[in-house]
């Protein structure tokens, strides 16, 4: 050999993917093939194959092994002539260390791969079954075994057959195997074969016909007496034959073990019996089997012995699994059961486990298992104990978004190919990626990446687990699965008479209005319609659990046909686990979130888990840059505030539909335990969203009207229950208006320009439309309703330097600057700050004034009718109450005392007790009662759509507020009662702090 030749040699072996050049001319140069050597044909095969060196090899090693020169010539002769048997062998050859030493011990196996005909590419079970039938003993099965195990990697690593297919048919020679086993073992004891009836039960991967190369084969066997015979004789025949069968899969022998036949799925594992009648394993599901037992069954499939026996188990048992789903924590337990399993999982193994690790083969399987359960009491179509047909009937029934099934499906056939070629390198149960670098090279050109094999392997494997732990959180956590698990038998899809029967008993008012309502959501067989079929059984329980299902379910119709045709909405409602129950509470909870979302049904998206800011409040910041921009692109003032009002009411749903779900609690959410949080974080966010609206207002009508700058600086000051972050979904914008002329602007011109500003903002805030309107209401300004709009800072000074009252001082208790000129805002502040913490506080005559003016509203102001005692506002112990004992401690105080210098109630309650001007236990019952009356209030917009100080006189109604105060159906009165028992606590603090008794 001349070195030039050797180093062309030396190169193309390179180019052709070998790793060790000069090992693998050695080879080409030995006497086995000498006469093929310089063949290209060889070398391309060669090249083709996951491992080229390891098939080159096993070829030698093949040819060393034949019988004589005229077999290697014959096997040479025929691997250069036949493609077929070239891919095949040299395939096998470069994948499977494990099936080269079987060819060089049994080197005739090769003529197995030879045959091309159209039953070989996709042989069953008969095919198998007679590769088998030649087998005499536990060794020549064993032979037999890896023979047809042999044909399936060729087909295999060549693609005709893709990752199901070989794994049925992994199945399907291990179901030959077991028949072949159990008639060996019924051939050495014949007796005990004639005294019963055994029925062996495949289980878990071998059920699903999705076997591994080298897998646990899991079995349960069925025993009965055959006629005549004595049960108990019999039992003990069967569990002699079927040892015997398990002896003769798994022992090892000369020619090593086939797999283990694994026995412990069967009742009370490896404590139970092997054996057992089917009486006895019916009786055993019935009483103690636990929910992943039920599970494990979807996969049980009768395999070998007494077929008919088999036939009997698996539809004796059947009804039992579909049943399992309505067992108390059935999901719970399925989640758990997974996660115990990763926790199991060793930590350095973790990011190497291909199959029990997060992302793994286990979560694709687990999820599809418990959509099956779940659904598949109603849809017999869902019932396959393969992963990849179960996947596929899910996706066909709506019940698994397509692009998910597919996503899913393209993941779980990537993983089971790693797993696949892993386990056929060595023929080794295992799932753990290798580490070697050659491995993982031989393992990613098994799998056709062949640029950058290891780079490209690790890429796709993190993608896919990437791809399956997403999917896998939404599919299998989705909340949806509880409740439709928790539903009655047959009402996970819905029959027209089993929707009535259920409406009935679900309490709606108008069952024949709400049967109409599903009609028209879940008829016809679009998807769509499917989908709705799938939501419709968990929203009915949702909605029942509210005061007014009818409504709920009339409002959800209403948000379909709006939205029906988008193609996100029903998307967001299956797959993201809070969206549904979410929309299920705002839809029911009354009539002020649902009528803003009619109002611009796309809203919905905000109960979504997504990014898009759920139901979380935005600060006012964010607010004002939002509006402030969609005012920005108006063309005129009156579409500037028509956005400005989008915003707001978009906003206002997103506060109230946080609000209710806080309040009902969800599946996943506990009910906030904090109900001061509820009230500040509504009336924090309302008054955030009116300074906001505001703001945009008054810069759409300055531009429309002026350009970019007034005549006059001008500011709002926030009054009442506005300027203390306080406000409830029905409550008016309580403001002030200040100005001052700029310089060379006369007083005059100032003036009129600050009242058509707050003219045209007051218009401009109430034109009818489909956005709620927002009330501007200056009452609060010095000499009330008689005095100007609008005054100048001046004007201000003059008027509380000379005239001022002590209710207006009290009234500036609240005053904060809300919108406009800053710094003109900080100067009133300045101004006031005086008047509303006076030095040395307030003198005995002002604080009788106080006093009078409180008593005089009380009885004033109470409406003809109404019950003084559950009067949120102005009845004893009411927000009213509350708020003038803080106010007065305020007057009193504040200039001692920097905490009190607050415009918020609660803060300044809080100050008043660290300060010592009243005790921990007073405080906490005059919040209690000022945080309750705040929620009734809010509780009554959310559900009349419009404000109130009372409680609900219509019963459903007031079911309804309770219903979002915790207290269940029936509980109405004692509702009332807590709010009176409450409130009369606080009025009598409030006699002795605010009146002096």
């Amino acid at each position: 050999m001349t070195p030039g030749r050797r180093s062309s040699t030396f190169t193309r072996l390179l180019r052709h993917g070998f790793t060790d050049a000069s090992a693998a001319e050695r080879l080409l140069d030995s006497v086995e093939l000498a006469a093929v050597r310089d063949d290209p044909v060889l070398l391309e095969a060669l090249g083709a194959t996951a491992d080229p060196d390891l098939a080159l090899h096993g070829l030698v090693r093949l040819l060393e092994a034949q019988p004589g020169p005229t077999a290697r010539q014959e096997l040479l002769d025929t691997l250069i002539a036949a493609k077929p048997l070239r891919d095949r062998l040299l395939g096998v050859l470069g994948a499977s260390a494990a099936l080269a030493d079987h060819l060089a011990r049994h080197p005739r196996d090769w003529e197995a791969l030879v045959t091309y005909e159209p039953r070989d590419l996709h042989p069953g079970l008969a095919e198998f079954e007679r590769g088998l039938a030649e087998a005499v003993d536990p060794v020549s099965l064993r032979v037999a075994y890896r023979r047809c195990l042999l044909s399936i990697a060729a087909r295999d690593v060549c693609g005709t057959t893709d990752v199901a297919q070989t794994a049925a048919e992994l199945a399907d020679l291990a179901t030959a195997t077991l028949r072949a086993a159990l008639g060996l073992a019924e051939a050495a004891a014949p007796g005990d074969a004639a005294a019963c009836r055994l029925a062996v039960i495949a289980m878990g991967k071998c059920g699903g016909h999705e076997l591994n190369y080298v897998s646990d084969v899991d079995v349960i066997f069925v025993g009965e007496a055959a006629d005549g015979a004595d049960e108990a004789k019999a039992l003990r025949s069967a569990t002699k034959l079927a040892s015997h069968m398990m002896r003769i899969c798994s022992e090892t022998t000369v020619e090593g073990s086939i797999w283990p036949v694994d026995a412990n799925l069967r009742p009370e594992g490896r404590n139970g019996p092997l054996v057992r009648t089917l009486s006895s394993h019916l009786a055993y599901y019935q009483r103690w089997a636990k929910t992943w037992e039920f599970q494990a069954l979807l996969k049980a499939r009768p395999v070998a012995g007494d077929l008919d026996l088999g036939q009997e188990y698996v539809a004796a048992l059947e009804p039992l699994v579909w049943k399992a789903a309505e067992r108390e924590n059935f999901v719970a337990d399925v989640q758990k059961m997974r996660r115990r399993v990763v926790e199991n999982i060793p930590v350095a193994e973790l990011d190497r486990e291909l199959k029990l690790g997060p992302g793994g083969l286990r979560d694709v399987e687990f999820a599809v298992q418990l959509l099956q359960l779940v659904h598949g009491r109603a849809d017999a179509s869902l019932r396959s104990g393969t992963t990849l047909d179960a996947l596929q009937a899910l996706a066909a029934g709506g019940y698994v978004g397509r692009a998910d099934a597919v996503q899913l499906d393209d993941a779980y056939r990537f993983l089971r190919s790693m797993e696949h070629r892993i386990q056929l390198y060595r023929l080794r149960r295992t799932h753990l990626v290798p580490e070697d670098e050659a491995d993982l090279r031989r393992l990613g050109r098994s799998l056709g990446l062949r640029t950058d094999p290891v780079t490209e392997l690790i890429r796709e494997w993190r993608q896919h687990t990437g791809v399956v732990r997403r999917l896998h959180e939404k599919l299998f956590y989705r909340p949806l699965l509880d409740a439709v698990a928790q539903l009655a038998p047959g009402e996970a899809r819905l029959s027209a008479e089993a929707a009535r029967e259920r409406l009935e008993a679900l309490g709606y008012a108008d069952p024949a209005a709400a049967l109409r309502h599903l009609e028209a959501l879940a008829s016809g067989v679009t998807r769509k319609a499917a989908i709705q079929r799938t939501l419709l059984p968990v929203l009915l329980g949702w909605f029942a659990d509210s005061a007014d299902p009818d409504a709920g379910l009339l409002n959800f119709r209403k948000v379909s046909d709006a939205l029906g045709k988008t193609p996100w909405y029903l998307r967001l409602l299956r797959d993201e686990g809070a969206a549904a129950e979410n929309l299920a509470r705002v839809l029911s909870a009354g009539r002020l979130a649902p009528d803003l979302l009619m109002r611009a049904p796309e809203a919905v998206a905000l109960l979504g888990d997504g990014d898009g800011g759920g139901l979380e409040p935005r600060g006012r910041a964010q607010l004002e840059q939002e509006i402030l921009a969609a005012v920005g692109r108006a063309d005129n003032a009156e579409d500037g505030v028509r956005a400005a009002r989008g915003v707001r009411r978009r906003e206002l749903f997103r506060t109230a539909a946080a609000d209710i779900v806080d309040s009902y609690g969800t599946e996943t959410k506990p009910v906030e335990a904090d109900q001061g949080a509820l009230v500040d974080r509504v009336g924090g966010a309302v008054s955030d969203l009116t300074a906001a609206t505001l703001a945009g207002t008054l810069r759409a009508v300055v531009r429309d009207g002026w350009g970019d700058t007034l005549p006059t600086r001008f500011a709002m000051i926030g009054m009442g229950r506005f300027g203390g972050h306080e406000l409830g979904y029905g409550s008016d914008a309580d403001v002030v208006f200040v100005h001052e002329p700029r310089d060379g602007v006369a007083e005059r011109e100032a003036a009129d320009a600050a009242n058509k500003v707050v003219a045209e903002m007051r218009r401009l805030l109430q034109i009818p439309s489909a956005d709620p309107p927002l009330l501007i209401d200056a009452d609060l300004r010095p000499e009330g309703k008689s005095g100007p709009l609008v005054r100048t800072l001046k004007s201000y000074e003059a008027y509380y330097r000379r005239w001022s009252l002590v209710w207006e001082s009290h009234a500036l208790l609240r005053a904060e600057p809300v919108a406009g000129d800053e710094e003109l805002g900080r100067r009133f502040i300045e101004l006031v700050d005086p008047l509303r913490y006076p030095a040395e506080g307030l003198g005995e005559d002002a604080v009788r004034e106080i006093r009078r003016l409180k008593a005089r509203m009380e009885s004033e102001r109470l409406p003809r009718g109404a019950d003084p005692k559950l009067h949120t506002k102005l009845g004893p112990g009411g927000l009213s109450d509350v708020e003038w004992t803080v106010q007065l401690l305020q007057l009193r105080h504040g200039w001692a005392e920097p905490g009190l210098r607050t415009t918020r109630t609660r803060q300044a309650l809080a100050a008043a007790q660290a300060a010592g001007l009243l005790g921990t236990e007073e405080a906490a019952i005059l919040d209690e009662a000022w945080v309750l009356a705040t929620r009734v209030r809010n509780a009554v917009m959310l559900v009349r759509g419009r404000a109130g100080d009372t409680f609900p006189t219509e019963s459903r109604e007031l079911a309804a507020v309770g219903r979002y105060l915790g207290y269940g159906d029936g509980h109405a009165g004692d509702m009332l009662d807590a709010y009176r028992r409450t409130t009369r606590r606080a009025r009598a603090v409030v006699e002795e702090l605010f009146y002096g008794a």
